[in-house]
């Protein structure tokens, strides 16, 4: 599996075998193998080299779930009797990871050193995704994200602000009502991301229709929009904080109605979280009140007990 990975990668069998280490007959053997027993061809082979085909593109999704969880298994069953340890995979936000990563890391390698990290940052559906299939242990999603197969715990809700350029007057003491917006230019997330679904909610509850300039869903690029004057965006303070806090960016409550989101811990419910998985999950909670109780998270409103 791990060659027929790295080919479909790569594209080439050659080039494989060299980061592979092995000898290229082998890797050739090792895919050709792969096909008898699946009894399907996985790739094209031609004068430029390997390109999968339908089949072999369905099976990379399986593949590097199944070495995934090899990898797990090996960094847990390294680990001593005692000592907690494994590998775990923590889904983040965009708007929440420059805050919360380090700070994860430094506490995980100081309290649990068996324990391999890997934090993986994505939106709200995407993370929703990757947790159903089992690509990360645990993650934090809006509450609009639902699925049968997690349980979630409220931990965090905070209002959305308009954001833009310095020169906008937006002030934290004066709130913009959402009607006052018509006519500007907004730069937002493509559907379904989870602000854009908040967003439109309440224009639909006020009436009132925004104008859509920009889609994005890069966070990096929604800031460096607003930045370059090329209209106002909507997102939670927290997203902007340094911008906000150096006068880069100005910002405000958005009201009638107010727009907030409730960020939630996010586990399966459809297979077991171990004790390595809790360890880091209760971490993470604790990181999350200590930066909202600290004044860190800017408007945030800890819900959790």
């Amino acid at each position: 599996m791990k060659a027929f990975l790295t080919v479909a990668e790569i594209g080439n069998v050659t080039r494989a075998a060299e980061l592979l280490n092995i000898v290229q007959p082998a890797v050739s053997r090792q895919i050709r193998l792969l096909e008898e027993d699946l009894g399907i061809q996985l790739f094209e082979r031609g004068r430029h080299g390997m390109a999968l085909t339908d089949a072999g593109r369905a099976l990379v999704e399986y593949g590097q779930r199944v070495m995934l969880e090899l990898d797990r298994a090996r960094a847990l069953l390294k680990s001593s009797e005692t000592a907690v340890g494994g590998l775990v995979t923590i889904g983040l936000l965009p708007s929440t990871s420059e805050m919360l990563a380090s700070p994860l890391v430094t506490a995980v390698s100081q309290q649990y050193p068996g324990i391999r990290l890997r934090v993986a940052m994505g939106y709200a559906g995407t993370l929703l995704r990757w947790l159903e299939t089992g690509e990360v242990d645990a993650a934090l999603l809006y509450r609009a994200e639902r699925s049968a197969e997690i349980q979630t715990t409220p931990l965090v809700e905070e209002p959305l602000w308009v954001i833009g350029p310095r020169d906008s007057g937006f002030e934290r003491s004066q709130p913009v009502h959402l009607s006052k917006l018509v006519g500007r230019k907004f730069i937002l997330p493509s559907a379904p991301h989870g602000i854009r679904t908040l967003v439109e909610h309440a224009c639909r509850t006020a009436a009132v229709s925004l104008d859509l300039s920009v889609e994005t869903n890069a966070l990096s690029v929604q800031r460096s929009l607003v930045l370059g004057g090329h209209g106002l965006t909507i997102l939670p303070p927290i997203a902007v904080a340094e911008d906000l806090a150096q006068g880069r960016l100005s910002g405000a409550p958005v009201c009638g109605p107010d727009i907030a989101r409730t960020i939630v811990l996010a586990l399966p419910s459809n297979r077991s979280t171990g004790r390595h998985i809790r360890s880091v999950v209760n971490i993470l909670v604790e990181e999350m009140r200590r930066a909202v109780q600290a004044g860190l998270w800017p408007e945030g409103r800890w819900l959790a007990d």
